[in-house]
C-alpha cells in the first residue's frame, strides 16, 4: 500500500517523465505526511492493478465477519431476561424502547452488525473494482480508495464503540448461568461411563418430560450415589477434556 504509481506516466513507461520524478515526489511526500511511501518497483503492476487493496479489504471483511460473530453472540446471551438466554448482562445505553419501559436494546451490539455488513459491501465493490483494470490503466481506483478508506474508518470506530460502550461493562449473570446448566439435559453424557448410553438417554427425556435436573433424576432412581453424582455431574469438570 505505500507503494504509489508515480513517475510511470500514462501507462507505466515513464514517457515524458523525469526519471527521477517518481523517486523524489514520493520522498516528498514522505516526508510531509510522515508514512514511508515510495515509488513503485514495478509502474505497469501498480497502474494496471491494485491487488494490494483488494487484500486489505479482503482482511478487513475477514474481520468484519469476526466482528458480526462476535456482536450476535453477545446479543443473544444478552437476550431476556426471562423470555430468553439472559446469561450476560449487557450495559444500559438507552432508556429503553418508546412502547416498553425498561427495556434494554443491545444497541453497540446492532452497530456492529450494520459496519460488518456495510464492511462487507464495500469489499465486494473492491473486487470489482480490482479486476476492472483494463490492460496498462485501472479507472476504478476512486471507487476501491473511496470504499476502502470507508472500511477503514468504520471499522476502527466502530471496535473503538463496542469495547468501551459494550465489551467493558459486559457481566456474568452468574446465577442464570448456573440454572441453565443444571437444568440442561446435556448434562446426562457424562453419565454415559457410569450408567450407559441407552440408560442416559431415557434420562435425558424423562429430565426434559417431567422438567427435572438431571442430578435429581439419577438420584430419585437410585442410578448413582450422591458421591458419584458430585463427581460426574461436576459442571466445572465438564469444561476439560478427559
Amino acid at each position: 500500500m505505500h507503494e504509489l504509481a508515480l513517475g510511470g506516466s500514462a501507462v507505466g513507461t515513464g514517457l515524458t517523465a523525469h526519471p527521477e520524478f517518481g523517486r523524489r515526489v514520493a520522498a516528498k511526500l514522505a516526508q510531509e505526511i510522515g508514512l514511508p511511501v515510495r515509488e513503485a518497483r514495478n509502474h505497469f503492476e501498480a497502474q494496471g492493478a491494485r491487488d494490494d487493496m483488494v487484500m486489505v479489504s479482503g482482511a478487513l471483511k475477514g474481520l468484519a465477519c469476526g466482528l458480526m460473530k462476535i456482536a450476535n453472540d453477545v446479543r443473544w446471551m444478552g437476550s431476556g431476561p426471562f423470555c430468553g438466554l439472559g446469561e450476560i448482562m449487557l450495559p444500559d445505553l438507552q432508556p429503553g424502547s418508546s412502547i416498553m419501559p425498561g427495556k434494554i436494546n443491545p444497541v453497540m451490539c446492532e452497530v456492529i452488525t450494520q459496519v460488518a455488513a456495510q464492511v462487507i459491501g464495500n469489499d465486494a465493490a473492491i473486487t470489482l473494482g480490482g479486476q476492472g483494470g483494463n490492460f496498462e490503466l485501472n479507472v476504478m481506483i476512486p471507487v476501491m480508495v473511496h470504499n476502502l478508506l470507508h472500511s477503514i474508518a468504520l471499522t476502527a470506530n466502530a471496535c473503538r464503540a463496542f469495547a468501551e460502550k459494550c465489551v467493558d461493562g459486559l457481566k456474568a449473570n452468574v446465577e442464570r448461568c448456573e440454572d441453565l446448566a443444571q437444568m440442561s439435559s446435556a448434562l446426562v453424557t457424562a453419565l454415559n461411563p457410569v450408567i450407559g448410553y441407552d440408560k442416559a438417554a431415557q434420562v435425558a427425556k424423562e429430565a426434559q418430560k417431567r422438567r427435572m435436573s438431571v442430578r435429581k433424576l439419577v438420584l430419585e432412581q437410585k442410578l448413582v450415589t450422591e458421591e458419584q453424582a458430585a463427581k460426574v455431574l461436576d459442571l466445572k469438570r465438564m469444561t476439560e477434556p478427559g
